[in-house]
């Protein structure tokens, strides 16, 4: 038996066997997850995920560079775009983001020497037996939150940054019944 949340949607299917829980270790990929899980914030995954072709082609492929250099036109560009989430803070935020993403990459020479440091290095297996021994957070995703805020993140909440550290595959959340672990 897999996981639950990902229902019968094909595409929720596709990204849990073949994403969620893989651990990342290339940038463009982290700054991907950072985008599409900012917008996340109060909406399902589900409806992030069908979206995710738009917010490729809204955000430059992901191309963190690029989306560092975002102006006020192309925040008002995006807010026209059906194939996005338009929320102009959501939308303001990336930007934001992009350009810290990338001051973290000066300093540490790639972004992901830097996150993985929060479960120091390693994937964090909560071994769950069922949804209900998933916690929102946990002690690693408030300090990602907290060190990322201080950086100058937006939408990066504790809650945000465990659904992040999931998908990322910093921590393992895969149902102990899931085929994924095998």
């Amino acid at each position: 038996m897999n996981c639950t949340w990902p229902g019968s949607d094909e595409l929720m299917l596709a990204y849990h066997q073949n994403e969620w829980g893989k651990p990342v270790h290339d940038d463009k990929k982290h700054f991907e997850f950072i985008v599409l899980d900012s917008f996340q914030a109060g909406l399902s995954w589900k409806t992030i995920l069908h979206r995710r072709q738009g917010f490729k082609k809204a955000f430059a492929d992901f191309d963190v560079n690029k989306v560092a250099k975002f102006t006020e036109k192309d925040v008002l560009r995006l807010m026209h775009d059906e194939g996005i989430i338009r929320n102009k803070l959501k939308i303001s935020g990336t930007i934001k983001n992009a350009q810290a993403f990338i001051a973290i990459q000066i300093e540490y020479g790639s972004f992901d020497s830097f996150i993985w440091q929060f479960t120091n290095g390693k994937t964090i297996d909560n071994q769950p037996n069922s949804n209900a021994n998933i916690p929102p957070t946990s002690p690693e995703s408030d300090a990602m939150s907290k060190a990322l805020k201080s950086r100058g993140f937006t939408f990066v909440g504790s809650t945000i940054c465990y659904a992040y550290m999931q998908a990322a595959g910093m921590i393992n959340d895969h149902l102990m019944s899931c085929s994924c672990r095998s």
